[in-house]
């Protein structure tokens, strides 16, 4: 249940400042790379392609090490005595129940590209297996069912759990009034917090969450596009992206302009309840007994070789699964994880760090597995049995369109066409009202805990965001979405670095 601080905070007097110069700089990036893709499509091409290998090529190793390094100490975190540090003053209880508090972190950190990564992701292991693994072998089927929930597993929300513990430590227990990422580092950056390093740290936080955001909601509104237009006689192509696209920035700028309480939690709480449904419709009607069996293999072949998938860097370069795959969503994670970090720690007063921790790491992991487990193995048992050609599908057409064709499968698949797309919207929007909602913070000079950005500013940042996205389902192809996400995050690795070294020193001092 909000709270009246939550209330009031809305229609509060003293509206927080925008920090101009955040706000220009990035506007001007976003804009800049928004004219050079559109009036120049095939050198954006180019330089998306070797900006790709040369990052993955040369520093992906730093991407596995971060992940390994950052999971360990969050783990001492939890447990240590610091744990028990509760995030606001002393008495305070949470804001909101627990089933609210996970279902915004939940969906914050997840989107729409959960349901389309989450059936289909397997696809491209199975053909293109790690570790010299025969392709489609049984060996393959098991690591493919095994690597996407290890992608989306606890290193991947240990990389969102970094900025959130910073943020919740300088934001609720330091009571520092800015919910800025310069201000999580504030343990490092001493003095220099408010001026030119800080807003440096400020602005690459600014450019990673555009760029990073773009890729997901670019995969929520391929979803939502192919359930529709599998509905009906519209084409699967960038101009339906587009229309669609907009009626997504429409929703997320009105869940933004609604608040915190009214908008983003409502949604959260709708759409966690529509997937849990969807997840359960499937484990009745489905292959129940393959599902289940696959699961609990996938999930302990996990936990048989945890270390050597977190570790493993391919120095031999038998093949490019490493930087297609791991250092790809490593980068994701990264990119993405100031701006989950900085809408966690808002929700999260009143909450112990260890309960922040455990509740990214397990609840966030456990949801994601679902969607692995379930609907993954769904569509391999089709597969395998021969009723649809989902791989073939895949490769000739995308995995927005597979997903949809295998939904259709299900007993009243019309209905579940239309309950696909809603659930995509719903993410998109929860995922991405969130992300503005931390837009606008972050280029807000100073935000009392009881204090939200500005509703206009809210709701710049969220057509803002929908430029990117759309220019990059116009050049169309994986490989510029993993781009974005790749690039973004570059600069952030060291961004990381100071962001655990600043938590502890808080919590020294």
């Amino acid at each position: 249940m909000a709270n009246d601080e939550h209330r009031a905070s809305e229609n509060a007097e003293d509206k927080p400042a925008i920090d101009w110069f955040i706000f220009a700089v990035g506007t001007v990036l976003l804009l800049a790379v928004v004219f050079a893709i559109v009036l120049a499509p095939q050198w954006s091409e180019d330089v998306i392609d070797s900006t790709f290998a040369f990052i993955t090529g040369g520093f992906g190793v730093w991407y596995v090490i971060a992940a390994s390094i950052f999971f360990i100490l969050l783990l001492w975190l939890a447990l240590s005595e610091k744990g028990r540090v509760v995030l606001g003053p002393p008495g305070v209880q949470p804001s909101y129940s627990k089933f609210s508090w996970v279902a915004m972190l939940f969906s914050t950190g997840i989107g729409a590209s959960l349901v389309y990564w989450g059936a289909t992701e397997w696809t491209f292991y199975y053909d293109a297996p790690p570790f010299s693994v025969a392709a489609r072998s049984d060996e393959a089927i098991l690591w493919a069912t095994s690597y996407g929930i290890f992608h989306w597993g606890p290193l991947a929300w240990a990389l969102y759990s970094v900025p959130t513990v910073a943020f919740c430590i300088s934001y609720h227990y330091k009571g520092r009034s800015a919910l800025r990422l310069s201000s999580a580092c504030s343990g490092v950056l001493g003095n220099q917090t408010d001026k030119w390093p800080g807003r440096v740290v400020d602005l690459l936080f600014i450019v990673g969450l555009l760029g990073t955001a773009a890729t997901g909601l670019a995969f929520g509104v391929e979803l939502v596009t192919s359930a529709i237009t599998r509905m009906s006689e519209l084409p699967d192509d960038w101009r339906t992206q587009l229309a669609v696209m907009f009626v997504v920035t429409l929703l997320i700028a009105y869940s933004v302009f609604r608040g915190l309480d009214k908008g983003i939690k409502v949604l959260s709480v709708i759409n966690a309840n529509m997937a849990l449904g969807l997840i359960a419709f499937v484990i009745v009607v489905g292959p129940t007994k393959f599902i289940l069996e696959m699961g609990t293999v996938s999930i302990g072949h996990i936990a048989q070789n945890f270390v050597k998938m977190a570790t493993w860097t391919d120095p031999l370069e038998r093949d490019q699964f490493i930087e297609s795959w791991t250092v790809f969503y490593w980068a994701w994670w990264i990119a993405l994880g100031p701006f989950v970090g900085m809408f966690v720690a808002k929700i999260s007063r009143g909450r112990t760090l260890r309960q922040v921790i455990f509740g990214m790491l397990g609840w966030g992991s456990l949801g994601c597995a679902l969607f692995f487990v379930v609907l993954g193995n769904y569509a391999l048992h089709l597969e395998l049995n021969n009723i649809y050609p989902v791989v073939q599908h895949v490769n000739e057409s995308s995995p927005s369109s597979a997903i949809a064709a295998i939904i259709e499968r299900l007993p009243f698949g019309k209905f579940f066409l239309v309950y696909i797309a809603v659930i995509g919207i719903i993410f998109a929007a929860t995922t991405y009202d969130s992300a503005t909602y931390t837009l606008a913070a972050g280029s807000t000079r100073y935000l009392k805990p009881n204090q939200h950005p500005a509703r206009a500013h809210r709701v710049y940042w969220a057509f803002a965001l929908g430029m990117l996205p759309s220019v990059l389902l116009y050049i169309g192809g994986l490989k510029p979405l993993q781009l974005a996400s790749i690039a973004a995050s570059f600069p952030l690795l060291v961004v990381y670095a100071m962001l655990m070294l600043s938590t502890f020193r808080m919590l020294r001092d």
